[in-house]
């Protein structure tokens, strides 16, 4: 099948998925974490048939996930070429942006300056101003919020400004709009990766994040392939935080998702239908819910559930088809860290147009994934190796 004969790409990232640390994580205080194979080792070995017969076990030595002798797709892992390990710096490195410099953090909280401003700005006092963990600091200000009426403001080892607000106290449309405000002014030496809306529910004592958060990531800083594909009129439909990473750039048609399961009922949806490009999707919970708060058991359990489902991903694609699956950094739920972890990412490609077998070996940037988008569909892209050509059946 040649390249031309190919009408559509599914891009699927697992979020947070690593599979090793990369040779600079000691300077990101991340040695020793794996997400893949600690999860695994943490709960006894993962039950993965369907991503094993597609060669996950032929990268990695994961328990419970065998190598596979004749895998149904090509492998390897991918290094991140750009400095940092959050979810912006990441997915944008697949569509083509390499930064030589990670997005600000706030180990200490956002200056004093900057939030009385902020304040003045929204009308009302803050509290919090620290890194924390979320569901942990509305435990601890949840209370308090509902009695002042003053949104909680943190932050984490990420390039993240997070405003966390009751449903009932703060309305979300008012909760967007200080979003939008702390976006507009988060510039320069502040301009984190993202501004997030953490909405939640409940009582003290029983608080519950709601499925309402919403990413106000800085526009991508440079062309990405997303771009080129719009431009040349393909399809970019994004399913689930997507459309914020890249602040609705380059996407055509977006549609938001709850959890993982929605994100692969709302894929298989639009690998049903007649569109023609990218449908690039991310599953959020394995950073979100199981990553971020050290539940390696969770984090299992998410990834077989995932598994359960490719085959019907498998099924529901056209002859004309490419699968690749990959994640954006690691987050291991079992180190002592709730951090995400500067990791190798896996690397899946199958479908009919695909050979099987092929070690793609380690990829020096996450890359080459938007230059082999962008080589598929035969538009010229110069950042990233392209491995169409050692996968296809040309």
């Amino acid at each position: 099948m040649a390249k031309q004969d190919i009408n559509r790409i599914i891009l699927i990232v697992l979020d947070s998925v690593g599979i090793g640390e990369l040779p600079d994580a000691g300077e990101y205080g991340d040695s020793g974490s794996n997400t893949l194979v600690n999860t695994a080792k943490a709960v006894g070995g993962l039950n993965l048939p369907n991503l094993a017969k597609l060669g996950l076990g032929n990268i990695a030595q994961i328990d419970g996930v065998p190598p596979n002798p004749n895998p149904a797709g090509s492998y390897g892992k991918m290094a991140e070429q750009s400095k940092g390990k959050d979810t912006t710096t990441g997915h944008w490195e697949l569509t083509g942006i390499i930064l030589d410099r990670p997005f600000p953090v706030f180990p200490n909280g956002f200056p004093d300056d900057f939030i009385e401003q902020y304040e003045k700005r929204i009308g009302r006092k803050v509290l919090g101003n620290k890194p924390a963990s979320g569901t942990k600091i509305i435990e601890e200000l949840g209370k308090q919020h509902m009695e002042t009426g003053s949104p909680i403001v943190y932050t984490s080892a990420d390039s993240v400004f997070q405003i966390a607000a009751h449903e009932d106290i703060i309305p979300l449309e008012e909760l967007y709009r200080y979003c939008e405000i702390a976006r507009e002014m988060l510039t320069g030496d502040l301009a984190v990766g993202r501004v997030i809306a953490r909405p939640f529910t409940g009582q003290p004592g029983s608080f519950k994040r709601t499925a309402n958060r919403h990413d106000y990531s800085l526009a991508p800083v440079k062309t990405t392939v997303l771009d080129i594909l719009a431009q040349n009129e393909y399809d970019v439909l994004a399913v689930g935080k997507i459309v914020d990473i890249f602040s609705g750039r380059g996407i055509t048609g977006y549609v938001r998702t709850k959890n993982n399961m929605d994100g692969v009922d709302k894929t298989l949806k639009y690998i049903s239908e007649n569109n023609c490009g990218l449908i690039f999707t991310n599953l959020v919970e394995y950073d979100q819910a199981y990553g971020h708060r050290n539940d390696p058991q969770g984090y299992a359990k998410a990834l077989e559930e995932f598994d359960a489902r490719l085959p019907e991903i498998i099924k529901t694609m056209k002859k004309d088809d490419v699968l690749i699956i990959t994640a954006d950094h690691g987050c291991d739920p079992t180190t002592p860290s709730t951090d995400h972890s500067r990791e190798y990412v896996p690397l899946l490609v199958y479908g009919v147009p695909v050979k099987n077998g092929v070690n793609l070996g380690i990829r020096r940037t996450f890359a080459d994934v938007g230059n082999t988008i962008a080589d598929i569909f035969s538009i010229p892209f110069n950042v990233g190796t392209s491995f169409a050509e050692e996968i296809l059946k040309l």
